[in-house]
């Protein structure tokens, strides 16, 4: 059963926000909850794509391990956030493992019955589509940073993002270990390290997982320096 607080997450995750009421409803009952506990697997790379799923509580980590056989972090998803669209959808396979960063609680729906109601809602394919836009728009700008930004910049830009405040003195908690954000952002432990040691001369300190930023506006300043320019999608005719 559902309660309240879960109904609302999966309500407005990007996947499901413009889906009217009733089809909503009918969705929540032809779907379910899973619990995966902290360093569970839930698909591997490669296993048959059938389920879509909603965080609803909790951090996931998607990666990908490399020909030559590094673990790349994809993605860290948290709740309101989904994922599995575009390979369930297709009749594919996932292309990424999911592993609970935490302990998770997750909606899970089978592309089978998105299929059943696509037809009568076309609205239900067009939040598909942008679900998938959002991600693919997500790797492009990775890499664009990963390829454009040195780690404290990237990291800078990661930090800025967490930030409550635009403006000023700010303090605020990691969302996550040091080990999955380097993972995040492109970095061996030891980079991410070296790259928090740079930002002290921006203002930046941490403790354990609390940082202090002295200067919101000068932190902005440095993940914003030199970035490359990114490409506006051309407007449909």
């Amino acid at each position: 059963m559902f309660d309240q607080n879960q109904i609302e997450v999966v309500r407005r995750s990007l996947l499901f926000r413009d889906v009217p009421e009733p089809l909503i409803e009918r969705l929540l009952r032809d779907g379910r909850l899973s619990r995966i506990d902290r360093g569970e697997t839930l698909f591997v790379q490669g296993d048959r794509a059938e389920f879509i799923y909603v965080v609803v509580e909790g951090l996931v980590k998607l990666s990908r391990i490399t020909p030559a056989g590094d673990d790349i972090v994809v993605a860290v998803y948290a709740a309101g956030e989904s994922f599995g669209e575009a390979a369930a959808l297709k009749g594919g396979v996932y292309p990424v493992t999911v592993e609970a960063a935490e302990n998770s609680l997750l909606f899970q729906i089978s592309a089978r019955c998105i299929s059943r109601h696509i037809g009568d809602h076309p609205e239900l394919a067009m939040a598909m589509l942008a679900s998938t836009f959002r991600h693919l728009h997500e790797l492009v700008v990775e890499v664009e940073d990963l390829k454009g930004q040195t780690g404290a910049q990237r990291l800078a830009a990661f930090l800025t993002a967490l930030a409550p405040a635009k403006e000023g003195p700010c303090s605020f908690s990691l969302p996550y270990d040091k080990g999955l954000i380097a993972g995040r952002l492109g970095m061996k432990p030891e980079s991410l390290s070296r790259s928090f040691a740079n930002l002290r001369r921006e203002g930046v300190t941490i403790r354990g997982g609390q940082v202090s930023v002295a200067d919101m506006g000068r932190l902005r300043a440095l993940s914003e320096a030199e970035r490359p320019a990114r490409k506006q999608a051309a407007p449909c005719a």
